[in-house]
């Protein structure tokens, strides 16, 4: 998957602007469920934000490293304890510039 340009990478970032984080990143880590919740996210909205909660001790870079490549995913922004991932949808919602 070919990664995002700048251009596309700030119009998402825009997009995301508003979104509440829909998963929530604890403790636990990288769980199955985890990664199962994120699937199911990127299917339905395309553009989610993950918020990686104080309990969680893995770096959040590497977080959004690891589950953009394991979803197939791009990621628009780590900002604070916040990432904000990409996937297009079969039919998709997003249109890019």
């Amino acid at each position: 998957m070919e990664k995002l340009s700048g251009k596309q990478a700030r119009f998402l970032r825009g997009l995301g602007h508003h979104l509440k984080p829909c998963v929530m990143l604890g403790k636990e880590g990288l769980t199955d469920s985890l990664v199962a919740s994120v699937e199911e996210a990127l299917e339905i909205h395309e553009l989610i934000k993950i918020k990686i909660q104080e309990g969680c001790l893995l770096d959040r870079k590497d977080v959004a490293e690891t589950l953009s490549q394991r979803m197939g995913a791009q990621v628009a922004q780590v900002l604070g304890r916040t990432i904000l991932l990409y996937r297009r949808g079969i039919d998709p919602k997003i249109k890019l510039p």
